[in-house]
């Protein structure tokens, strides 16, 4: 179960609303959600949480590129709105690699093999196992720590996070009541 909330700053405090990300499909769509919640181009903060696995946190400051951190990267890789957060960037990836070498798979094959043959697999002893896979998603935090430091959660805090973040970072950063309006 998913839970979206959007945060906006305004000159009068925060104003919050529950969303549904349903049309959202990439990280720029998810950015241009934020945008039209802003005023007057303050921050926008959009909190997802998939339950007891993972939350994570876009900060967008006007025109500026999205803030991002996400408390478990290995478990949002393996959740659809997870996916939107973890840029190639965030990764360390190559940005756009995999949609080539895709799409270059897709045209030729290039396996080496006729259709239907089997792939030949190394033997044992030729394979090295301990070399990392370059598009392992790493277990944990991954992200900007210091996205809410500003506003009054520092990147300890962050880290500490477990359940109920949303509610602590709400509070940290002065919209608890507000958010309670949504919830």
């Amino acid at each position: 179960m998913y839970f979206a909330a959007l945060l906006a700053r305004t000159e009068d405090g925060w104003e919050a609303s529950d969303t549904e990300l349903d049309d959202v499909e990439t990280l720029s769509d998810l950015t241009d959600l934020a945008r039209e919640a802003s005023v007057d181009e303050d921050t926008v903060l959009v909190y997802i949480e998939q339950e007891d696995a993972w939350f994570g946190v876009v900060r967008v400051d006007g025109e500026e590129d999205p803030r991002i951190y996400v408390s478990d990267a290995s478990a949002a890789a393996r959740s659809s709105y997870g996916e939107i957060l973890l840029t190639d960037e965030m990764l360390g990836r190559e940005p756009g690699a995999e949609d080539e070498i895709a799409a270059l798979e897709e045209l030729v094959d290039l396996d080496g093999t006729e259709d239907g043959e089997p792939e030949p697999t190394a033997p044992a002893a030729d394979r090295d196992d301990d070399a990392p896979d370059p598009d392992a998603v790493p277990a944990g935090p991954i992200g900007e720590l210091g996205v809410l430091a500003d506003l009054g959660m520092s990147e300890k805090e962050l880290l500490t996070l477990q359940t109920d973040a949303l509610a602590e970072i709400a509070e940290a950063v002065g919209a608890a009541e507000v958010l309670e309006s949504v919830r």
